[in-house]
């Protein structure tokens, strides 16, 4: 079987890859998500920086499948990015706050075995309810880190799970960025066998 490499350290994808039973192995890369050269549109953003990041940890294997991926939400024509502080994740709720948004995770995947390369784009819609301020600040002064994920929340944990009204699209993308239903039909097609 070949080796699966996911390009990535996030706590949320590999919790939800855990759960299916493959055997991975995970890896950072080394990539600046904030070069000059970044496309300024969130579906070629996240597709060129899964790529960068498969790219990057490709260099240090000679054989097996290397999974890259990278997610950032979209509001009022603004890419959102992981919160840099508390009070920069309490704005960004506000304004989420009765609307509705869009997450992008870019996937790119290289087989180093066969040389064939393909990556695609996933896209989900939340609608957030209305949330108070005083709801904010306590999803935030739970044991969460903040800064983990793209869209400043936590879809499936927290009391921020209270926050999402309804959404189109993939969940596993929105609550993991990470969605398997598109990333495993991708694996078989560049040549991952299931045993």
């Amino acid at each position: 079987m070949k080796k699966l490499i996911l390009a990535t350290t996030s706590l949320h994808r590999k919790k939800i890859f855990d759960s299916l039973g493959l055997e991975y192995l995970c890896e950072g890369s080394d990539v600046d998500e904030y070069t000059k050269d970044r496309p300024s549109y969130p579906a070629e953003l996240v597709k060129y920086l899964a790529k960068l990041k498969a790219e990057s940890v490709s260099k240090n294997h000679s054989s097996g499948i290397i999974v890259g991926f990278d997610s950032v939400s979209y509001f009022d024509s603004e890419i959102l990015e992981k919160p840099k502080t508390r009070e920069e994740n309490f704005q960004r709720l506000k304004r989420l706050s009765g609307n509705m948004h869009e997450f992008f995770t870019g996937i790119h995947m290289i087989n180093l075995d066969n040389g064939k390369e393909m990556s695609d784009v996933v896209e989900t819609k939340a609608w957030i309810r209305e949330i108070r301020d005083e709801e904010i600040e306590k999803f935030l002064n739970q044991d969460f880190k903040y800064t983990t994920c793209a869209l400043g929340y936590s879809p499936p944990e927290y009391y921020s799970a209270t926050f999402v009204r309804r959404i189109e699209g993939s969940f596993h993308n929105l609550c993991f960025g990470m969605p398997v239903e598109k990333i495993i039909p991708m694996l078989f097609e560049i040549g991952y066998e299931l045993k």
